[in-house]
């Protein structure tokens, strides 16, 4: 879950180039999780038993935390390079291939039409699906953590003149505080249920 804009001499590889958007912090929506449960089931039913798990990730996944209101979801698949098992049926069900990262764990990251839900997918086993989960699972165990991180981000997305990089890399920064936390603790926080969530 490191953000591509923080790797040295590189950008994140976008499919169709940069886009300039504004950084809008809002307050949870009660929502989200039935968001990530509709496109859990299309998900589902697209890709078959080639989704090997599919989970609510990020900020939406947290009740009561301020995000960006886009819902993250992580799809496990056995291959994410062999793009031919997945790609197609995800783009059949109305997602669109954003970015395409083979350096990077194979990350592909797909997005909705309306930009309202992210599906990022890693091969299974791939050390960024735990960081994912247990990023998600440090904010859910610890209000501290979740009133320092939802601070932090209303005050960046305040800054005036808006800097999507600057964003980033300071929200990376603490993102890494927190699973370092959450591996130095032992602490990962309610799990959920087999298949997602």
């Amino acid at each position: 879950m490191t953000d591509r804009r923080d790797v040295p001499g590189g950008e994140m590889p976008l499919i169709s180039g940069v886009e300039e958007r504004a950084i809008v912090v809002v307050p949870y929506r009660q929502e989200w999780p039935e968001t990530f449960r509709l496109h859990q089931e299309r998900i589902a039913a697209a890709l078959g038993a080639d989704a090997l798990s599919i989970d609510h990730v990020g900020s939406t996944a947290v009740p009561g935390l301020d995000a960006k209101p886009i819902v993250d979801m992580l799809v496990a698949v056995a291959d994410s390079a062999a793009e031919e098992a997945y790609v197609p049926a995800l783009e059949r069900c109305g997602y669109v291939l954003r970015v395409r990262e083979p350096e990077h764990e194979e990350h592909r990251m797909f997005r909705t039409e309306k930009l309202d839900v992210h599906v990022h997918v890693f091969s299974q086993g791939s050390p960024e699906i735990e960081r994912y989960l247990r990023f998600r699972d440090a904010l859910l165990a610890a209000p501290f953590l979740r009133a320092r991180y939802q601070e932090l981000k209303r005050s960046l997305a305040a800054q005036e003149p808006q800097d999507m990089n600057a964003y980033a890399r300071t929200k990376s920064k603490f993102v890494e505080a927190i699973i370092h936390w959450s591996r130095r603790t032992g602490h990962r926080g309610p799990q959920p249920a087999p298949g997602g969530g």
